[in-house]
C-alpha cells in the first residue's frame, strides 16, 4: 500500500509543534500500525531525518503505552484494541492517515507523539494501600470473595492506564480510569478498610491534576481497549458520596 501520513511533530514541550506530511510506500496490509511507523522511521533515518518519537513496549495490548489518536479516534478505527494491535488491513491503498498524540492538558507532550502520563500515577498513589495481614501466605480460601464481586473487580483491574478515555472525552475526564483503579480494590473484602478514603482521595487528585468532570457522554467506554463499563464511574460516585458524608479522605 501507498499511504499519506499526517503526523504531529514537536521537538519538546517548550516548542510549538505542527502537522508534517509524509508519503510511505510498500506497506503490507498484514503489518501492524506500529510496524508501519517503524517502516517510516527507517526511511527517515536513511534520509538523515529525525525519526518520529512514539511510545511502545509490549506490542501485545498489555502495557497501554501505544497511545495514538488515529484519524481522530483513540487507538484507531477498530474496537477494543490498542494501537499496537491495529493492523494495516483496516486501511486501503491511497488513504490519508492523521496521527496525533493524546490531547489533554494533564498529558503534556514530551516529543512528537509521546506524552507524559504521570498524572495517572499520582491518582493511583492517592488511592493508598489495602490493609492485609503480613507474614506467611494465607490459604487460598481464607478470605471468601463472592464470585460476582470477584468478576467485577477483575473487570476493573483490566484497565491498562493507556489514557484513551481521557483523549476521547470532550471534557478531558479521567473518571473511567480513576473508577477502574479505585473499584478493583473497593469491591473486594481486602479493600474495605480504606474504601471511602480511597474514593475521596483519588477523585480529589483527579481534579488536582486538571482532568475535566464526567458528564456521562460515553466516549471513554466506546474507545476503551478493555471495554471497561461506565457502570464503574457510577459505583465510584456512590463511594465518593458516602465518603464525603463520612468525612473520609485526607485533611
Amino acid at each position: 500500500m501507498k499511504l499519506k501520513l499526517r503526523i504531529w511533530r514537536q521537538k519538546n514541550a517548550s516548542q510549538a509543534g505542527k502537522m508534517v506530511d509524509y508519503v510511505l510506500d510498500g506497506v503490507s496490509s498484514e503489518s501492524s500500525f506500529l510496524e508501519m511507523l517503524d517502516l517510516l522511521n527507517e526511511a527517515l533515518i536513511h534520509n538523515n531525518e529525525e525519526p518520529v518519537a512514539f511510545d511502545h513496549d509490549c506490542r501485545e495490548g498489555i502495557c497501554g503505552m501505544c497511545s495514538l489518536m488515529i484519524n481522530g479516534v483513540a487507538h484507531g478505527p477498530a474496537k477494543a484494541i490498542t494501537a499496537c494491535q491495529l493492523h494495516m488491513r483496516h486501511f486501503k491503498n491511497g488513504d490519508t492517515i492523521v496521527i496525533e498524540p493524546w490531547r489533554a492538558e494533564p498529558f503534556p507532550i514530551i516529543k512528537d507523539l509521546v506524552v507524559d502520563r504521570r498524572a495517572f500515577d499520582r491518582i493511583v498513589q492517592a488511592g493508598g494501600y489495602i490493609t492485609v495481614s503480613t507474614g506467611a501466605a494465607p490459604d487460598a480460601n481464607a478470605i471468601p470473595v463472592p464470585k460476582d464481586k470477584a468478576d467485577l473487580s477483575m473487570d476493573a483491574a483490566a484497565c491498562i492506564s493507556c489514557g484513551a478515555c481521557v483523549a476521547a472525552c470532550p471534557n478531558g475526564s479521567a473518571m473511567l480510569f480513576t473508577a477502574a483503579k479505585a473499584l478493583h480494590l473497593n469491591l473486594l473484602p481486602q479493600g474495605q478498610a480504606e474504601r471511602y478514603d480511597r474514593a475521596v482521595n483519588m477523585v480529589h487528585q483527579h481534579d488536582v491534576e486538571g482532568f475535566g468532570g464526567c458528564t456521562n457522554i460515553g466516549e471513554c467506554e466506546a474507545v476503551c481497549p478493555k471495554e471497561i463499563s461506565l457502570d464503574f464511574i457510577a459505583m465510584l460516585n456512590r463511594d465518593l458520596t458516602v465518603g464525603m458524608l463520612k468525612g473520609a479522605g485526607k485533611r
